[in-house]
């Protein structure tokens, strides 16, 4: 422990003033509703990850644009695409793209977790914002060049470790900020990321279309704004986090572990916590819910298709293989508001079910997951059998905002069952689950539904097999759930060592609410921070409520 504090000492030494953690301690009089739209200026850029997906047809056709056929080559290898300046890419090679992001996003969180906790948010925005930013602009000159192996690097594995470093920068800081308020604090910046995707899907179309020539297909013009935008916008936010002083508490603060047997008063060290059972049945859970909700996004647009085909234009009495080109059409725009509104549902259940948390305990609120998911996905199959879009539509968007409410109220889980002090380091590991899931529930639908479409079956029985297995994910995630107890006293770290592990602060902290840090009050600063945040997630939501209409024509 010694010679760990000495080197962490000792590198620090060599930091900027203006990076480390001690220069970002909160000063009289701050107000700590700052913090929040700092977290979720981050938050919102990085959540496009999730709306990578925009860009990949118009790359498909990069160096045909305008041409009646594709420049495809037959049998290309993944090889020959890294590196071919004369075939056009398939959408398989682009979608690489996504995967690499993810399982960076799950390594660097867990890899880079506990320096995060002794550098401090701001030092991890920093490098966040250039890895994700960097990331667009490098796959930019990936696409001018038309260097697929760019694209992988900039936006996959680059632009992974900002999504890693960028998601999990804010979590210990509002989670000390917010003692009393775990779950709306975590729920409110993870709601940015579900969101980021709401705003930057459309705004990369209105730019491609903007940029878009009859030689370009307008791309790399797209990436190089976007990434020059969340440079800025992610920089913003580091700067503009603080941490409260050691010890400090809001005034009138009671500590939640004396009101919940379930919430610690202790701290677990980032060594230990892996070592605990109570860490890998909530890993569990994480990846369990993760696995069944990833897995129906992954296939929702063709499983509305599919299910209600022709009743989706009215005429229920066509299949979907019974459907011309243009009924097709019809139907896709339908199913990408379906899409739309399931998106919606993720990013309100975000703040909803983490806020809920507060009241109701995080335990109480995964075994609600998990229940009502399992009544839901098993009653999606009879919601289908009898034709009924309405309730097959509403379970599915409830399906959803369970699995959103799941990414923001396992942060303040970690928070009870852990302590404050390396919630975050403990967190980044944790996310290992997501990495997890984002294989294994895609993977688990898409070869299901394969297997039932050689088999020859059609229409709403062709997912209902897919149903009942995600239902069952979500049986074993609900024994997992209710394994989880306290931790037992030996695991959590002594008064001597939490005095050699904290940072950034004073050694003590004075009483509650000293000099007025932390107290809230609208004042200008704040709503103009709030006002920055709070119009392009707006207009995300219109845009995104516009499109969802479609579905009920």
């Amino acid at each position: 422990m010694n010679v760990r504090v000495a080197d962490e000492s000792l590198s620090d030494a060599h930091t900027p003033g203006w990076l480390s953690r001690e220069a970002i301690v909160a000063k009289p009089g701050f107000n700590r509703w700052l913090v929040p739209p700092a977290a979720l200026a981050i938050h919102l850029c990085i959540g496009m990850s999730y709306g990578l997906s925009v860009f990949w047809l118009p790359l498909s056709r990069a160096l045909s644009v305008g041409q009646p056929a594709p420049a495809a080559c037959p049998d290309m290898s993944i090889a020959t695409a890294l590196f071919t300046t004369t075939c056009d890419w398939r959408v398989s090679d682009l979608v690489i793209v996504f995967s690499i992001g993810i399982v960076m996003l799950g390594l660097s969180a867990a890899v880079f977790g506990g320096w995060l906790e002794r550098a401090g948010p701001r030092k991890a925005g920093l490098a966040a914002a250039l890895c994700w930013g960097g990331g667009f602009l490098i796959g930019a000159f990936g696409v001018y060049t038309h260097q697929l192996w760019l694209i992988w690097l900039g936006m996959g594995l680059i632009g992974g470790i900002g999504l890693g470093l960028g998601y999990i920068s804010p979590v210990s800081t509002l989670v000390k900020w917010f003692p009393d308020r775990r779950g709306m604090a975590t729920g409110m910046a993870i709601m940015g990321f579900g969101g980021g995707a709401m705003i930057g899907s459309p705004l990369a179309t209105l730019l491609i279309n903007t940029f878009k020539t009859p030689d370009s297909a307008g791309v790399w013009q797209t990436l190089t704004v976007m990434g020059g935008l969340y440079i800025v916008a992610m920089l913003c936010g580091a700067f503009g986090y603080r941490v409260p002083p050691a010890g400090w508490q809001p005034e009138g603060f009671t500590a939640p572990a004396a009101k919940s047997a379930m919430i610690t008063s202790g701290h677990v060290h980032l060594d230990r916590a892996h070592r605990t059972p109570q860490f890998w049945l909530l890993w569990a859970v994480l990846c369990l819910n993760v696995s069944a909700g990833i897995g129906v996004l992954a296939l929702a647009s063709p499983m509305l298709q599919e299910i209600f085909g022709g009743a989706l234009i009215g005429q229920p009495g066509l299949g979907f293989g019974q459907l011309d080109a243009g009924q097709k059409t019809q139907i896709a725009a339908v199913a990408a508001g379906f899409v739309g509104l399931l998106s919606l549902f993720n990013i309100l259940g975000r703040f909803f079910w983490a806020s809920m948390s507060d009241k109701i305990g995080r335990k109480v609120t995964y075994a609600t997951f998990f229940a009502l998911g399992c009544l839901l996905y098993a009653g999606a199959p009879w919601a289908a059998s009898i034709g009924s879009k309405a309730l097959f539509v509403t379970f599915f968007c409830v399906i959803l905002s369970m699995y959103g409410g799941g990414f923001a109220t396992i942060p303040a889980y970690l928070a009870d069952i852990f302590g404050t002090q390396f919630v975050g380091a403990i967190h980044g590991r944790l996310l290992t689950a997501w990495s997890t899931a984002g294989v294994v529930g895609p993977f688990v639908v898409t070869a299901i539904r394969q297997a039932q479409v050689d088999a020859g079956i059609q229409g709403a029985a062709l997912y209902t097999r897919t149903m009942y297995i995600l239902a069952g994910f979500l049986a074993a995630g609900f024994v997992a759930n209710l394994l989880v107890r306290p931790l037992a006293a030996r695991w959590f770290m002594n008064d001597a060592e939490l005095a050699a592990t904290s940072k950034g602060g004073t050694a003590t902290a004075g009483r509650a609410g000293d000099y007025g840090i932390g107290r809230g009050g609208v004042t200008p600063l704040a709503v103009l921070a709030w006002v920055a945040v709070g119009l392009p997630i707006a207009w995300g939501i219109w845009s995104t409520v516009s499109k969802a209409m479609i579905l009920f024509g």
